[in-house]
């Protein structure tokens, strides 16, 4: 990595530092989408991909019986993770490991309920699908968010906004093949509420943003930085039902006993 870049992810770390949440979400989404899991094991064995610090996995481990695996590759959100888990009395119900997503070192057909909130886009949502099958046991499930349309025609300047952030965004038909195409079967999809973006994630990051263009006046790359996180909060706030998160819940073919 060269040294712009690293810098550039210094202050994007900064920015996310602190915050709830990296990402859009919250505990009723991430209940509903378990909720459609129906006939888990007493016990399954759970893998929360790209967890974060970590707060869907407190909800996870509450609610299944059994323990769960969270992996990320950012050591600090780790450490908030197992600060989290301490003070929600779970930290034996949770393991926490470091692991990037694209080489997840787990064995085939061990996983019953494969979990990953805001983070498939790291991958790409099409590889990610693909690469994460191998570990589903036949009838697991796979519950996951995925930044999609919600119109077939967004006005222009939010979609040239994402065609420079996250040019593969497509719509939830799209989506839905994907995951066919990927070797799994769709239960059901919703949309996450507007809350899930403000409560634990624009909010307390907006109001870290003056703060963090104060500390870096004059450097140039980190006010890049700050700037893109302003712009993306604008875009929601102007253009929010042209697009949102989408919890996509599928299912691997076949029987846990089959």
């Amino acid at each position: 990595m060269t040294e712009p870049a690293a810098h550039a992810l210094r202050v994007f770390l900064e920015v996310q530092r602190g915050l709830p949440r990296q990402g859009p979400g919250n505990e009723a989404a991430t209940r509903k989408a378990l909720s459609l899991c129906a006939g888990l094991p007493e016990r399954p064995v759970v893998l929360d991909i790209g967890c974060g610090p970590g707060m869907q996995t407190l909800v996870l481990a509450r609610t299944v019986g059994g323990e769960v695996t969270a992996v990320d590759v950012v050591e600090e959100y780790l450490d908030a993770l197992r600060e989290r888990a301490v003070r929600a009395g779970l930290r034996d119900r949770i393991r926490i490991e470091r692991a990037d997503m694209a080489r997840l070192p787990y064995a085939e057909d061990s996983i019953d309920l494969l979990w990953s909130e805001g983070a498939a886009y790291i991958m790409g949502f099409e590889r990610a699908l693909s690469a994460w099958r191998r570990l589903l046991r036949p009838g697991g499930y796979l519950a996951v968010t995925e930044l999609t349309w919600l119109v077939a025609d967004p006005p222009r300047e939010v979609a040239d906004f994402f065609a420079a952030e996250y040019p593969a965004m497509t719509d939830v038909a799209s989506n839905r093949a994907s995951i066919r195409e990927a070797g799994y079967e769709p239960i059901g999809h919703f949309t996450l509420p507007d809350a899930a973006w403000w409560d634990d994630y624009y909010t307390p990051l907006e109001a870290k943003l003056p703060t963090l263009r104060a500390r870096y006046a004059g450097d140039d790359a980190a006010l890049a930085v700050v700037a893109g996180s302003e712009r993306e909060i604008e875009m929601r706030r102007r253009f929010r039902d042209a697009y949102g998160y989408v919890f996509f819940v599928a299912r691997a073919p076949g029987s846990p006993e089959g």
